[in-house]
């Protein structure tokens, strides 16, 4: 089975006896069949990170993670999450046979909250956590001093608190180089910028000069503008306020070595208003067959910003991260895209209506 441990002289060190598999990285890396051609982009295409075990990139972080308990002879892990993460670390410390406590932010979307259920995950919800930064801070500072207390990890999908486990989302870009060789740019969304991050990391340990731009929604900018602008400092927003799950962490965490990566790249800040990101969710989902959630669809929103502004060259090959599934999100369906109801016809007289296609 190809797993992410294919990478294991570039992961940490965990013995085989050890290491927690579910089959995830290895995704498929899938040239655009129309979207390319709508923008004129011959050589786009789609990381489809949508395909890992559990629906996100975020199994890549949660396999080193629960790995790396496991080697410890840990057995509960306590941590926060917006939905994707949690939904991981559920699944793998199910299957390792760690108990899994989740505190999840302030409206995370109910299927991620009954997935994480499902793999057994106790879940907890916090009025205004990941909308407010100073509710935001105190709940991280609280589960650090427990977790610090438990001499357990706090797990959270970001290098300001687990440097160690986000190697495994780094495997994302060896994946991307073993197929496209000299890939010309990557855009990659960012709530916290922990993915991103990852991006610029693994890039400049297998020595590649690819271009990494950091896309944010407009209601939680809290890196892009900041690196487009020429400031070395994320800046924490009093609240977040975009509608797509995932991305809405009004705290800086990760943001200014995510400003300092991009920027050393040659890659560049952009920020999407949500309209756009909803437009192109369902766009991937029509034209390409992608169903993702609308976080998915942010890397290529910010694709077309950059197109617009004359910032990339059409020519060069582009990569755009697609992080997680649709079906993490069916709430965002329902509300931004009024999909016709299914009426029922009879027997006799469906065909009928299916011959005026012709």
């Amino acid at each position: 089975m190809k797993t992410i441990w294919k990478y294991g002289s570039r992961l940490p060190e965990v013995g085989e006896a050890h290491r927690v598999q579910l089959g995830e990285g290895n995704t498929p890396l899938v040239k655009s069949r129309s979207v390319g051609k709508m923008l004129g982009v011959p050589e786009l295409y789609f990381k489809l990170e949508n395909l890992n075990p559990t629906g996100s990139y975020k199994d890549r972080f949660a396999a080193v993670l629960t790995s790396e308990m496991a080697s410890q002879g840990q057995k509960i892990c306590i941590a926060t999450s917006s939905g994707n993460t949690g939904a991981a670390l559920s699944a793998y410390c199910a299957a390792s046979g760690i108990r899994c406590i989740l505190v999840v932010v302030d409206g995370a979307p109910l299927p991620k909250v009954k997935q994480m259920q499902l793999y057994g995950a106790d879940i907890y919800m916090v009025k205004d956590f990941g909308k407010n930064p100073r509710v935001t801070a105190d709940v991280f500072d609280q589960l650090e001093k427990l977790c610090a207390q438990q001499h357990i990890p706090l797990p959270i999908s970001a290098y300001r608190y687990c440097p160690s486990a986000m190697q495994g989302v780094q495997t994302i870009i060896y994946e991307i180089l073993e197929e496209l060789e000299n890939p010309g740019h990557i855009f990659v969304p960012a709530g916290g910028g922990g993915l991103t991050l990852a991006i610029c990391r693994g890039a400049e340990i297998a020595g590649s000069q690819v271009k990494i731009s950091c896309v944010q929604p407009e209601g939680n900018d809290t890196i892009a503008s900041a690196l487009r602008h020429n400031k070395t400092e994320a800046n924490a927003v009093n609240a977040s306020t975009t509608k797509v799950s995932g991305l809405q962490v009004a705290s800086v965490i990760d943001g200014d070595h995510v400003i300092e990566g991009c920027r050393k790249s040659g890659g560049n800040g952009y920020t999407i208003g949500d309209a756009d990101i909803f437009k192109w969710q369902k766009t991937l989902a029509q034209t390409e067959g992608i169903f993702c959630e609308p976080a998915g669809a942010v890397a290529l929103a910010g694709l077309e910003n950059a197109l617009i502004r004359k910032e990339i060259d059409p020519g060069e090959s582009v990569v755009c991260l697609v992080t997680g599934s649709g079906f993490k999100d069916m709430g965002s369906v329902d509300t931004f895209f009024n999909l016709p109801e299914v009426g029922i016809a009879g027997h006799q007289n469906f065909i009928q209506t299916i011959q005026t296609f012709f």
